[in-house]
């Protein structure tokens, strides 16, 4: 929601959830509270990501998070959810995507930046794209599916209209633990 100087209002329409980043203002009952977890604002919005995925990891989903934001104050938080919505579109980064536009009032995202654990699939980099996303950060490499660097150079291909600033390897080792210690779960509690 934006208020009348045309400034995001995190004041209202997100409940409190005690997570705290040093990069975003305080305001009485806003969603976010200011304290430094890691060394860089990116480790910051990066830890948020991780937590989603656990979220994810906690509901039976593939544990990926993301999230978005404007000049260092959040506007989205997601992780995946396709299994329970039953919307295999429902990746984390499309729906932090979603809600970031439903916030702002506007489907292009001029100015943000995404992070998400994982890179980005083919269908995720695309909606980036679309969404004029200025920047991706991403913890794990993808080397199946990822479409930044490891299979697809979706996001880094210079022939496309809208070109995204690109960093990988942010809290690359939390991020691929989480998948690593998912999978490993899934195999070892599998019939076999």
């Amino acid at each position: 929601m934006l208020d009348k100087q045309g400034k995001i209002d995190l004041s209202r329409g997100m409940p409190c959830t005690g997570v705290t980043v040093r990069a975003v203002t305080v305001k009485r009952g806003c969603a976010f509270h200011v304290c430094k977890r890691y060394e860089t604002e990116d480790e910051d919005f990066m830890g948020l990501a991780l937590e989603e995925a656990e979220r994810a990891r906690e509901r039976g989903e593939v544990p990926i998070g993301a999230v978005i934001t404007l000049g260092g104050e959040i506007l989205a938080r997601a992780h995946n959810s396709p299994l329970g919505m039953n919307d295999p579109s429902a990746h984390a980064e499309i729906l932090a995507i979603r809600k970031a536009a439903s916030r702002t009032n506007n489907y292009r995202l001029m100015g943000t930046t995404l992070y998400v654990t994982i890179e980005p699939c083919v269908m995720c980099a695309g909606a980036i794209l679309h969404a004029r996303i200025a920047r991706v950060v991403y913890g794990a490499t993808d080397p199946k599916g990822g479409a930044v660097i490891s299979v697809y150079p979706v996001l880094t291909e210079g022939k496309l209209n809208h070109q995204v600033e690109v960093k990988g390897g942010v809290l690359a080792r939390e991020c691929g633990e989480i998948l690593s210690r998912f999978f490993h779960e899934k195999r070892v509690h599998s019939p076999t």
